[in-house]
């Protein structure tokens, strides 16, 4: 005897839906409202003090100011005036000089330096924060060291010049020789610097990639060149316009080499184009040329930067 099962009658909820209900206009607030309240201090900082102090030197540059007072707009005078003016090429002379031989030596040992500190070797940590003691140390205890070395009469660097029957050299007499003491300064203080960039985007490639080209029989050295330079493109990239920054507006070092002399020399022979406007600013206070070769500098920065960046692209391009 089988039993049969018939369906009950089906009932049905007596409960209303659940209506989804729309955030009010303060949690929409919050939620659209505070990413851009978190940056906005980042941006009202450089309008402060970047971008106002831009667009107002661009004014200044525009008109006659010396240190009586505004005397009128001039158009583009300064501008004339400073694409004739041959102290002003000297100073950009001495500023590309200055920025070829600190600059590629700079980034070559930093790569040279972040490779090494990249393999196992004894006191690894010292090696890596010593690197950073050149970053640390005061400007002017660099000046003072590097003045001593570079002096004509007992300096280190022609001491051991003598050794090889080569006379001694005043370094600051003409550009060849200061600008090798300048860049030496700028080389010994950054290389640490882009050396940590470079090993940390060193270490950050997969070992697998090393282990394999190992077992093909790579040596360190073909490693380093197939691998290793490849994929820290960026970093390396990154580097090349940071230098050009600041090798655009070098102004310290060159500065304390000459022991505060603004000219750069007897001869302007290291004088850069930063220390140029300074001197025609705040030594002979025509603020309108001075802001000129202000906004020259970041023209030309710019320009730097917009080839460094079709370089990179082109680059990036050819290995794709």
């Amino acid at each position: 005897m089988t039993a049969t099962l018939t369906p009950g009658p089906v009932r049905r909820s007596t409960a209303a839906p659940v209506r989804a209900t729309r955030p009010g206009w303060r949690s929409r607030l919050d939620l659209h409202g505070s990413p851009y309240l978190f940056i906005a201090p980042f941006f009202v900082l450089f309008a402060l003090f970047g971008f106002f102090p831009l667009l107002y030197t661009a004014w200044v540059s525009l008109r006659s100011w010396d240190l009586t007072g505004d005397a009128g707009f001039v158009g583009l005078a300064n501008y004339s005036r400073l694409l004739s003016d041959p102290d002003f090429w000297n100073a950009m002379l001495n500023t590309v000089g200055l920025f070829v031989l600190s600059t590629v030596p700079q980034l070559f040992f930093a790569l040279v330096i972040a490779g090494l500190l990249n393999r196992p070797i004894r006191a690894l940590m010292l090696f890596r924060l010593g690197v950073l003691a050149p970053i640390v140390t005061s400007v002017a205890a660099v000046a003072i060291v590097f003045g001593q070395l570079y002096s004509r009469d007992a300096g280190l660097v022609n001491g051991v010049l003598g050794l090889f029957d080569v006379g001694p050299i005043d370094w600051q007499a003409s550009k060849g020789s200061s600008w090798i003491a300048v860049a030496s300064m700028v080389n010994w203080r950054w290389t640490g610097y882009n050396a940590l960039i470079y090993l940390a985007a060193i270490q950050a490639i997969p070992k697998d990639l090393y282990e394999a080209a190992q077992l093909d029989g790579a040596g360190a050295i073909k490693q380093f060149r197939a691998i290793t330079v490849p994929l820290i493109r960026p970093a390396l990239i990154f580097t090349v316009v940071m230098s050009t920054i600041g090798g655009m507006q070098l102004f310290t070092e060159p500065l304390l080499f000459g022991q505060g002399d603004i000219s750069g020399g007897s001869l302007r022979q290291f004088q850069t184009v930063a220390m140029y406007m300074f001197e025609q600013s705040f030594q002979n206070f025509d603020y309108g040329y001075g802001s000129a070769i202000a906004w020259m500098i970041f023209l030309l920065t710019v320009v730097a930067g917009i080839a460094n960046a079709l370089i990179a692209r082109r680059l990036r391009g050819g290995t794709q």
